[in-house]
C-alpha cells in the first residue's frame, strides 16, 4: 500500500518566492545601463578597478538576466514529459552564475597582478564619483531582490552578485581616496585583488548549494537522524527504511520512505500513512511525500536499515552478555 501527499501551490505567473518578472525585468535593465556607464568611466579614467566592477556588474547583468529566464520558465506547468516541471531550471541558473563569478574573479586577479607589475596613472575622483553611483544602483537592486533571495537559491545566486558588487563599489571609492591623497597607483590594482577575492567567497555557498541539489543531496538545515525520529514518533509506525529527502527545485522539497506497520485494516493504514506526511511537512516543510506501506521488515542492504538492525544487534548482544553472567 503506498500514497502521496504534496502541495499545488507552486506555478503560476509569480515566482514561489514572490518575486515578479517584472521586478527582475527591470533589475536588468537597470544594471546593463550601468555596466556601459561604469566601463567607459573605467576606460577614459584608466582605472582597472572601475574595470574589474564593471566586468562584474556585467555579470550580474548576466546573472540576473539567466534568473528572470529561470523564473519564467520555472512557471511553466508540470506535463508527462516533465512530471516535476521546470523547478530545476533555477538550480542550473544558479551554478552557472556562481561558476561565472569564479572566472571573472580569477581574470581581475590576472589582470591585477600584471598592473602592480607595472602601474598605470589613474584618475581617483572618477573612481569615487563612478564607484558611489555603483553603490546606490547595486543597494535599489540588493532591496528588490532581498525578501525573495531568503526562499529561492536562483534570486539568492543573483542577490549575492549584487552584495559583492556594492563591496565592491565601496573598495573602489576607497582606492580612489588614496589615490587622490597619495598620488599612487598600486592602490588601483590591490583593491582589484581584494574585489576578487570577495567574488570567490561569496560565489562559495552558491556553487555548494546548488550542486548538492543537482547531486540530490539532503537540503540544508534537514538532518536525516530528526527526519527517522519524527517518522518512527507517529503513531503506528514500527520502522522506516529507504528514506530519501531531496530538493527538486526552489520551495520544493520531496520525500519517500518505506515504513512498516503491525498487521491492521487499510483503513487504519491510510491513518498512519496520513499522520507520517502531515507530520514531515509540518515540521521540515517537506511538500511532496510518498510513502510505501509494508508490514514486513526492510532489505538488509539498505543503509538506515542496516543501522537499525545492527543497533538491535548489539543491544541483543549485549543481554545475551548480560544473562550469561
Amino acid at each position: 500500500m503506498s500514497a502521496h501527499g504534496h502541495d499545488h501551490s507552486h506555478g503560476g505567473g509569480h515566482d514561489a518566492s514572490g518575486l515578479s518578472a517584472r521586478t527582475m525585468g527591470s533589475a536588468v535593465g537597470l544594471t546593463v545601463a550601468f555596466v556601459l556607464a561604469e566601463a567607459i568611466a573605467g576606460w577614459r579614467g584608466h582605472s582597472l578597478a572601475l574595470l574589474s566592477d564593471a566586468g562584474h556588474n556585467l555579470a550580474d547583468a548576466a546573472a540576473l538576466g539567466l534568473s528572470w529566464y529561470a523564473m519564467w520558465i520555472a512557471a511553466k506547468p508540470s506535463h508527462h514529459r516533465m512530471t516535476f516541471g521546470y523547478h530545476r531550471v533555477g538550480i542550473f541558473a544558479a551554478l552557472v552564475n556562481a561558476a561565472s563569478l569564479v572566472v571573472i574573479a580569477f581574470v581581475i586577479g590576472w589582470e591585477a597582478h600584471a598592473r602592480i607589475r607595472q602601474p598605470e596613472p589613474v584618475s581617483g575622483s572618477l573612481m569615487i564619483a563612478v564607484a558611489i553611483a555603483a553603490i546606490a544602483v547595486n543597494a535599489i537592486i540588493g532591496l528588490w531582490l532581498h525578501r525573495a533571495a531568503r526562499s529561492d537559491l536562483n534570486v539568492r545566486g543573483a542577490y549575492i552578485h549584487m552584495l559583492g558588487d556594492a563591496a565592491s563599489a565601496l573598495g573602489v571609492v576607497v582606492a580612489g581616496a588614496i589615490v587622490l591623497a597619495t598620488g599612487r597607483p598600486a592602490a588601483d590594482p590591490i583593491v582589484s585583488l581584494l574585489i576578487a577575492a570577495l567574488i570567490l567567497y561569496s560565489s562559495y555557498d552558491i556553487l555548494r548549494e546548488s550542486t548538492t541539489v543537482l547531486l540530490e543531496g539532503t537540503p540544508e538545515g534537514i538532518e536525516m537522524p530528526d527526519v527517522i525520529d519524527a517518522i518512527k514518533n507517529v503513531a503506528g509506525v514500527l520502522e522506516v527504511h529507504d528514506l530519501h529527502v531531496w530538493m527538486v527545485g526552489p520551495g520544493v522539497i520531496a520525500c519517500s520512505c518505506h515504513i512498516v506497520v503491525a498487521e491492521q485494516s487499510v483503513r487504519e493504514g491510510q491513518q498512519v500513512l496520513r499522520a507520517v506526511v502531515h507530520d514531515i511537512a509540518h515540521r521540515f516543510g517537506i511538500s511532496h511525500t510518498t510513502v510505501q506501506v509494508e508490514v514486513e521488515g526492510c532489505e538488509a542492504n539498505d543503509m538506515y536499515c542496516m543501522g537499525a538492525r545492527a543497533a538491535k544487534s548489539n543491544s541483543s548482544a549485549g543481554t545475551a552478555t548480560a544473562s550469561r553472567r
